[in-house]
């Protein structure tokens, strides 16, 4: 194969390494090569032979077995702490927050889009000197993602993180005693 300024590249040969080496002058030198470890390495387990000349062993997983009762048990706890108060409250929070946040920000975007394909001239019209009405709203549409972002997140710290740590350190606490002690 040659290159595209005439010289020939080097191949690479079945072991994968190459015998053809290029010197900072730009000379092949043929004394050098390189040596890929990772070249044509298979995964752990993949392809390789049990023994000399011997095919690969597969070996099959066993068959999933019930749940043991420390499984039942601890199952049962997450269970219980999802009908909790605790967990009802928690989440009646997180959903008192983001159900009007993402319809608020839904119907303003909704609006940008919708203004800026059905009222072109609206949105063309000058605000101060080259910045028009529709820059100042697409602008307005990063500001308020950062805004709500910086909302959630409050939120979250001041209303759930607490109530939702707590329940989480009860639900391990739980969970530990269900399986018997062991973590």
């Amino acid at each position: 194969m040659q290159s595209s300024n005439g010289r020939s590249q080097g191949a690479g040969n079945a072991t994968g390494s190459s015998s053809v080496d290029r010197s900072e002058a730009g000379t092949v030198s043929r004394d050098m090569k390189y040596e890929d470890p990772w070249y044509d390495a298979l995964a752990t387990g993949w392809g390789e032979a049990d023994g000399p000349g011997g095919p690969a062993r597969t070996t099959v997983p066993a068959a999933r077995t019930g749940p043991t009762g420390a499984e039942i048990r601890a199952r049962n706890v997450y269970v219980e702490v999802q009908r909790s108060a605790a967990f009802q409250e928690v989440r009646s929070r997180y959903r008192r927050f983001v159900v009007p946040g993402v319809i608020g920000f839904l119907a303003w975007y909704v609006a940008y889009v919708v203004t800026a394909t059905t009222a072109p001239g609206f949105m063309a019209r000058p605000v101060s000197g080259a910045v028009n009405v529709g820059m100042v709203a697409g602008l307005g549409q990063f500001l308020t993602t950062f805004l709500l972002t910086w909302a959630y997140a409050r939120h979250a710290r001041l209303r759930r993180d607490r109530a939702a740590l707590q329940l989480r350190w009860d639900t391990q606490e739980l969970t530990r005693g269900a399986q018997g002690g062991a973590s």
